[in-house]
């Protein structure tokens, strides 16, 4: 497809991404006050919000999203996800894994409009960057989902790294999962850098975009390291995934 056809083709995309999310969001709302006195870890709202965002990949003919070991990520059984993070595309397809889980996310994400409300409708964990007792309280809600079952998701880099390499990551995820003795599922996803870069709103063309997801690594393998040795573990790990999916082996 050509630049001016890419130009009104993603146009008309983000135009429909808004509409819709003003009739997506209000059943969002109504989905969450039917459910929220049953459903304390709001799973049906997460998987409504899962429903919301696999919308723009299946109605999206550009994105073609393959997923590997979707099955490696427990149902009943609480863990830390850690995913490599790309574009703000990879929102969308880690929505595509219809898995339950709690987004940990900046504090300046939960101010976008609709966006924000449907991610406080969900209980996702909020992330204050240099404000004082913010991790503290954070850890506290990592418990207490951690504890009622619900898994957690979250980026180690901590930021978007487009290019063909993963970057370094922080130990935040690694201490939760130290601390609260659950098992850590790697997610690593190649592709959506070149679907939708980190600047710009403009598509870039057919794109395969692939996540897979590895097996998990069971608490028992790590219970007596740090979080740094851990962090460097899972890294390395990571890291060889990543290098093969973007050499499309």
């Amino acid at each position: 497809m050509k630049k001016a056809g890419l130009i009104i083709y993603s146009v008309l995309l983000w135009t429909f991404f808004l509409v819709t999310s003003v009739v997506m969001f209000s059943l969002a709302f109504l989905v969450w006050l039917i459910t929220r006195w049953f459903d304390r870890r709001l799973v049906i709202l997460h998987l409504f919000s899962s429903f919301w965002g696999s919308l723009y990949i299946w109605f999206n003919p550009l994105w073609r999203v393959r997923i590997r070991g979707r099955r490696n990520i427990p149902w009943r059984r609480p863990s830390v996800i850690v995913s490599n993070h790309q574009s703000m595309l990879d929102i969308l397809v880690l929505y595509h894994l219809f898995v339950p889980y709690k987004w940990v996310s900046k504090k300046e994400n939960f101010r976008i409009p609709i966006i924000g409300w449907l991610m406080r409708l969900n209980a996702y964990l909020e992330i204050r960057r240099g404000e004082r007792n913010s991790y503290g309280q954070l850890m506290e809600k990592v418990r207490y989902f951690l504890g009622i079952g619900s898994s957690i998701l979250i980026f180690p880099e901590g930021t978007r790294f487009p290019g063909g390499h993963l970057g370094p990551f922080r130990e935040g995820a690694f201490r939760m999962a130290i601390e609260n003795k659950v098992d850590i599922v790697p997610v690593v996803l190649d592709g959506t850098a070149r679907a939708l870069p980190k600047k710009g709103a403009i598509l870039k063309g057919f794109t395969r975009i692939v996540v897979k997801v590895l097996e998990p690594i069971p608490f028992n393998t790590f219970a007596n390291m740090n979080p740094r040795e851990l962090q460097i573990q899972v890294w390395d790990i990571m890291a060889g995934t990543y290098a093969r999916l973007h050499s499309g082996r």
